[in-house]
């Protein structure tokens, strides 16, 4: 019996019905990269699922049956992919199952910064009637730039879509685009969005690029929303750009570092629309993810003993 090693605390029951047979080892709702390299030491795993933590060369070395890590999710950046290619280990990821959550995660946060949703609620809670001084920011007719075109960015695409906006999108891997999203270069979104929406995964060349020089070329008021990776966002331009008024504001629902952490100067700041990396994370999605982890842990497993 093989061990499948989970670095987080629970996996829908579906995913485990599917991993009957082997045995599961959960490592715990916040296990740090030392916890998981404990118990790849402890465990020896053949497949490890990613829910949590980074998985890098140490938790490879320490596990010698190790031969698939599955992420819970699309985005493979906490796995240190160059390490397990040079030790013949299968990296594979969860693509798409999440896609409709986090579509309308972007969607609801691109809302809630053009319609000033959290700033009104909070102003009606505290009894005040703000109908004839503030205006909302109406979407039909912007153009709304999507970096990133996979399962999640086509989806939100459609829906940007059908509120009667212009889409624009920039995507390295992309060759044709579904009727109504046009296809432009990185300068065209800079430089006619009225919104920007990020939705591609954190690579080396990407880091940051949302930063002081491409947001200085972006209209006045632009909208940004990352549902996808922190790390594609320099926080502190961010930040000035919002204070500044040249964005005019950001729902953002990832961190360059997670959790965030009391004192971090987004918190209590005007502009910023936040939520706490929760796209995916809904109890259809939860299933989804958990399901094709399973299945693609299994997958390569399956095939490497075939061809052993």
């Amino acid at each position: 019996m093989s061990t499948v090693l989970v670095t987080g605390a629970d996996l829908a029951p579906q995913a485990l019905e599917l991993l009957r047979g082997h045995e599961v080892v959960f490592a715990g709702k916040a296990p740090s990269e030392a916890d998981v390299v404990a118990l790849c030491e402890r465990h020896d795993p053949a497949a490890i699922i990613v829910r949590y933590s980074k998985v890098g060369a140490a938790a490879m070395d320490a596990a010698p049956s190790l031969r698939v890590i599955s992420k819970h999710g699309s985005g493979t950046d906490t796995i240190d992919k160059a390490a397990a290619g040079e030790r013949g280990i299968e990296v594979v990821a969860a693509a798409g199952a999440n896609a409709a959550a986090v579509a309308e995660q972007a969607l609801a946060l691109m809302l809630a910064c053009a319609k000033s949703v959290v700033a009104l609620d909070a102003r009606m809670h505290g009894g005040h009637w703000d109908k004839a001084t503030h205006k909302s920011l109406e979407l039909n007719g912007r153009t709304v730039g999507l970096v990133g075109l996979g399962a999640i960015g086509l989806r939100f695409a459609r829906m940007a879509g059908a509120l009667g906006m212009r889409v624009i999108g920039f995507d390295p891997f992309a060759t044709n685009a579904p009727e109504g999203l046009e296809l432009v270069d990185m300068p065209t979104i800079w430089r006619e969005a009225d919104v920007i929406s990020l939705h591609c995964p954190l690579t080396e060349d990407n880091r940051k690029m949302v930063n002081a020089q491409t947001l200085a070329k972006t209209r006045r008021g632009v909208i940004l929303i990352n549902t996808a990776r922190g790390g594609l966002v320099d926080e502190d331009a961010l930040l000035a750009a919002v204070r500044s008024g040249h964005v005019m504001a950001a729902g953002l629902d990832s961190f360059a570092v997670e959790p965030m952490v009391s004192g971090h100067p987004f918190q209590g700041e005007k502009g910023f629309v936040l939520s706490p990396h929760i796209g995916g994370v809904t109890s259809d999605a939860y299933v989804n993810m958990g399901v094709a982890a399973a299945k693609n842990a299994l997958d390569v497993l399956a095939r490497q003993q075939a061809t052993a």
